[in-house]
């Protein structure tokens, strides 16, 4: 069987769409850098803005409400009200107060401000609330309702749940990502695909699955990603999923780093505020590892690497770069992997309890599992290991030499964590 065609026929096409890609990235950021020049030029800059997120604080014997605000300029920022209304879900018009505190960064992500409120509403009831209050109905523990409103409606975690999760390490499988769409692509297109190939061999012979169903997917999954709001992780992923399905159409080569460099660059120059999205990174992490894995296993049976180098192999090389920014240790997190893969049938399968009405079928176990985590330590890695860390990795890509003492090196340090 011949190779698929590369993405670039050469390293010199490479440099050349890199530096392409670079030079629009500093136009863009030019471009950005000079709204946030004027922004915080200002006194005082009127705006209106919903209300993403709203939750109390207490700091000593003082209780404030810190929101969480998309402007209709597109900033997303935090501030913080002694108000004692119900502002969850409202529609605001706010007075803030920008100065030179507010670094370019934060400016791109998400930024704190002092602002002062003058007019809410509280917007009407969406679609997707409604949902979320019918799952939500299905359960008799509100955590469980709260769980699976993430995972489906991408709605707010409570605090109460959204520690045990860090504990036992599966973060990443309750905000909506690529992991969750690439669960409903294999889904929609595996359905979609059996009544396809009956009318194709009957009526148009001439035409191709991949085209037409992909086609017909993606629209699905445009239009789910629309429905829960866009959040910047899953608009992200939807992005990559395009991508790469555009790439499969045209032939080359999917699995192959100069593919992930050619996203990455698209990605951030489409959205720069990706380039302070601490997930974005992780995500793009992620997907170097599973590159990397798969290009020194690619001899072992493929259900080897589904089920055990993937799981095992993406947990352990990810854990020093985790570590270089979240603390949190638990033994339970050794769960990870396992609890990884089982989510891949339970995700459909939840969703189709909950659309039959017995949604809480798993509520048992899952209480059981959340209540695991009693304990945790914070263990960090310092900023020079990581980065050692990650220069290693990059010279994995070249060397199977670096690959082994990159995952040695991850190894003892899991060992480190969990063991000793």
């Amino acid at each position: 069987m011949l190779p698929k065609p590369r993405l670039f026929e050469s390293q010199r096409e490479f440099l050349l769409f890199v530096l392409v890609m670079l030079l629009l990235l500093l136009g863009r950021l030019g471009w950005e850098y000079y709204h946030y020049r004027q922004f915080i030029a200002k006194p005082f800059y009127y705006t209106h803005a919903i209300v993403l997120n709203a939750y109390e604080k207490h700091k000593g014997r003082r209780t404030y409400t810190v929101l969480k605000l998309q402007s209709d300029e597109g900033l997303r920022f935090y501030t913080t009200t002694h108000s004692k209304q119900a502002l969850d879900h409202s529609y605001l018009r706010l007075q803030i107060f920008p100065d030179a505190r507010i670094r370019f960064w934060e400016y791109l992500g998400t930024f704190y401000v002092k602002s002062r409120i003058k007019e809410y509403k509280a917007l009407p009831e969406t679609m997707q609330e409604r949902l979320g209050k019918w799952i939500a109905k299905q359960h008799s523990d509100s955590r469980m309702g709260a769980f699976y409103n993430a995972i489906f409606l991408a709605l707010p975690l409570p605090q109460t749940l959204r520690e045990p999760i860090a504990a036992l390490g599966v973060s990443h499988l309750v905000a909506l990502s690529g992991f969750h769409l690439s669960i409903l692509w294999g889904l929609l297109y595996g359905l979609l695909v059996l009544p396809y190939r009956a009318l194709q061999q009957r009526y148009f012979p001439y035409r191709y699955a991949l085209i037409d169903v992909g086609m017909v997917v993606m629209v699905l999954l445009g239009i789910y990603v629309w429905f829960v709001g866009a959040p910047p992780s899953l608009l992200r992923s939807y992005a990559m999923v395009l991508v790469g399905w555009v790439v499969l159409l045209l032939g080359l080569e999917l699995m192959s780093f100069t593919f992930l460099a050619a996203v990455f660059a698209i990605l951030t120059v489409l959205f720069p505020s990706l380039l302070v999205s601490l997930s974005f990174w992780l995500s793009v992490a992620g997907v170097f590892y599973i590159f990397l894995l798969l290009q020194y296993t690619k001899g072992l049976h493929p259900w080897l690497i589904m089920l055990l180098v993937i799981p095992v192999g993406i947990f352990i090389l990810m854990l020093p770069i985790v570590h270089g920014i979240f603390g949190m240790t638990t033994s339970y997190q050794l769960l990870s992997p396992i609890l990884s893969l089982l989510f891949i049938p339970f995700y459909p399968v939840s969703f189709f309890l909950h659309l039959i009405g017995m949604g809480d079928l798993f509520d048992p176990a899952l209480q059981r599992l959340f209540a695991l985590p009693k304990e945790s330590s914070e263990i960090l890695l310092p900023w020079w290991i990581v980065v050692g860390y990650v220069g290693l990795s990059m010279g994995a890509v070249r060397y199977r030499a670096l690959f082994y003492l990159t995952l040695l090196f991850a190894a003892l340090y899991a060992l480190f964590l969990f063991i000793v």
